[in-house]
């Protein structure tokens, strides 16, 4: 009996980096505060998921420019991407920079939606939850709303992030229900059916 590797290529590589930035986002916030001030942590841990983001965009770019698209890969990349937002959440949670039910919102939608994917796969309905440009625009408005959050300084000495990371949270949070209701409601007449 054979034993089948699992894939690697550059852009699951990238993923691999993506996942392993979860620790060390949180980390950065227990360092002692002698040796390092709290908007040092925030710049740190600011540059650390804006580097995280844009792997995101670019190992699925890669994976299609190089012809190294994978089952793997595609599983495994939507879930770095829910696991760094979430735990950036978290982060901002314990720091008061978003709401409870913000962050309840965020990552109940996911794991609602991933919950969805997984059954229509199961039973050979996943194309009527594809990924939509909205799922998209979703994630893309979490992120910059998660960075500005996390800086939470005044960039160039002009623009309050935390202010302009509120605001964008809000409208990540309205996507984010969109999003989901979008979603079910492709997927109703396949849940209807097989009820």
């Amino acid at each position: 009996m054979s034993i089948k590797r699992i894939p690697f290529n550059f852009p699951i590589f990238l993923t691999w980096l993506r996942i392993a930035a979860i620790p060390l986002l949180v980390v950065i916030y227990y360092v002692p505060a002698d040796i390092m001030t709290l908007p040092q942590k925030n710049l740190l841990a600011t540059i650390l998921f804006i580097s995280a983001a844009v792997t995101d965009w670019f190992d699925g770019y890669l994976a299609r420019k190089w012809s190294q698209t994978s089952s793997f890969g595609a599983f495994l990349d939507p879930v770095a991407d829910k696991l760094i937002v979430a735990a950036a959440l978290l982060v901002l949670l314990n720091f008061d920079r978003v709401p409870v039910w913000v962050a309840l919102v965020i990552i109940g939608r996911e794991i609602t939606i991933s919950a969805l994917r997984e059954w229509m796969a199961q039973i050979g309905a996943s194309a009527s939850v594809a990924v939509h440009f909205l799922g998209k625009f979703k994630t893309a408005t979490q992120l910059i709303a998660i960075s500005f959050l996390l800086y939470d300084d005044k960039l160039f000495g002009v623009i309050p992030c935390g202010a302009v990371g509120r605001v964008l949270i809000m409208i990540a949070t309205a996507l984010t229900l969109w999003s989901m209701f979008y979603y079910l409601k492709k997927a109703w007449p396949v849940i209807a059916e097989k009820s």
